[in-house]
């Protein structure tokens, strides 16, 4: 047995060598376990990419028959969808990293805002309430915001990055914030197969997340599917009232219930003092296209989880579902109103029904919550 070493007490126990072989195992072994909690290397998983992995695309809920593959305007992979996940929640992208796609388009309010205009950086108002994106890759009518200047869910995500009241930014400042991350650029090869960074590639990669974004299975859509006590007595008679003299499925129609089309119902409408202005503050479609028959008019809003998602109208005018539907008792007449609300007949004691069937919109689908980490 030998001796402590000068300067160290001994207290008469035996104490052992161990081997050198087992000691050299030990040492690689607590090696490899620094280098796994370090720094990501070759072949390690980065922790933004543990905390969100790659998902199955989501199975579509009842009454919205879908298929991934149809998603208009883009190709729907798993691997895409959750970099579209990161680039839409992420805040780096905007000007002074404050706003994200998700500010805006809130998961637990079927991606829309309780607000009735949409804040951007700085705090600057912007002019219009944003839509919601469910079931948006679907549509009948594939034109996206309210006056329709975007041809595609893609580039319906691109114009938000430079205008200058909402992210703020440029398409070449979002690149180059992109570029400087090496995890997105990992994220990209991944995707389409090389790590070139394109304005068009981080809107394709946005729009396939949000064509995941669906909402279905709603008390309408159980009753449609033969379950005739998933509607209260006084929602069936709203829905009655709804598809019958109502004439709401004019404009409302389809799975989504929405035409996709633009129509002026009266919101927004003031009569000109001067007999040279239109009437709207906001012009609507017509500052699209110049057509006169789309002055005032506005994209159809699907219905689908309504009432999560107050105010109301395209300038979010309206407070509640009650005075929303009010609003088609009282049209605005004016002279570029759409033919259909003449045929329109709603009554004060139809508001009730109407609003139980509009709140048995609500469905599931579309719920997410922002990723717990980032592409560094």
């Amino acid at each position: 047995m030998r001796a402590p070493g000068p300067g160290l007490p001994y207290d008469g126990r035996v104490r052992r060598s161990l081997p050198r072989s087992t000691t050299l195992a030990f040492l690689l072994l607590v090696a490899g376990g620094c280098r796994a909690v370090g720094r990501p290397g070759e072949g390690a998983v980065p922790p933004w990419e543990r905390d969100n992995p790659v998902q199955a695309l989501p199975t579509p809920p009842l009454g919205m028959p879908i298929v991934f593959a149809r998603a208009r305007g883009v190709e729907v992979t798993a691997e895409k969808v959750r970099l579209g996940r990161w680039l839409f929640f992420d805040a780096r992208l905007s000007r002074d990293g404050t706003i994200s796609c998700a500010t805006c388009h809130v998961p637990a309010l079927a991606f829309s805002e309780a607000k009735p205009r949409s804040t951007g950086i700085g705090g600057q108002q912007g002019t219009r309430k944003s839509q919601p994106i469910v079931n948006a890759a679907f549509p009948l009518a594939g034109v996206y915001f309210w006056d329709g200047r975007a041809a595609s869910l893609a580039e319906q995500a691109k114009g938000p990055m430079v205008n200058p009241v909402e992210m703020g930014n440029t398409h070449e400042g979002v690149l180059r914030t992109v570029a400087g991350l090496s995890g997105y650029r990992r994220a990209f090869r991944e995707v389409y197969g090389d790590d070139r960074l394109e304005i068009d590639r981080i809107a394709d990669a946005i729009a396939a997340y949000e064509a995941t974004r669906l909402s279905g299975g709603s008390a309408w859509d159980r009753y449609n599917a033969g379950d005739d006590a998933a509607l209260t007595a006084e929602a069936a008679a709203g829905m009655e009232i709804f598809f019958g003299r109502g004439r709401c499925n004019a404009c409302h129609v389809g799975p989504n219930l929405t035409d996709g089309k633009f129509h002026n119902v009266g919101i927004g409408w003031e009569p000109p003092q001067d007999g040279v202005r239109l009437g709207f503050q906001d012009l609507g479609r017509y500052a699209v296209t110049r057509d006169p028959r789309d002055v005032g008019a506005f994209k159809t809003p699907t219905l689908r989880d309504v009432a999560r998602r107050p105010p109301y109208m395209h300038d979010g005018s309206s407070p509640d579902l009650r005075d929303s539907v009010l609003r088609y008792f009282e049209i605005a007449a004016n002279p570029w109103l759409d033919p259909a609300m003449h045929e329109v007949r709603i009554f004060p004691f139809d508001v009730r029904p109407l609003v139980a069937f509009l709140e048995a919109l609500d469905g599931t689908g579309f719920e997410d919550a922002p990723p717990r980490s980032f592409p560094q």
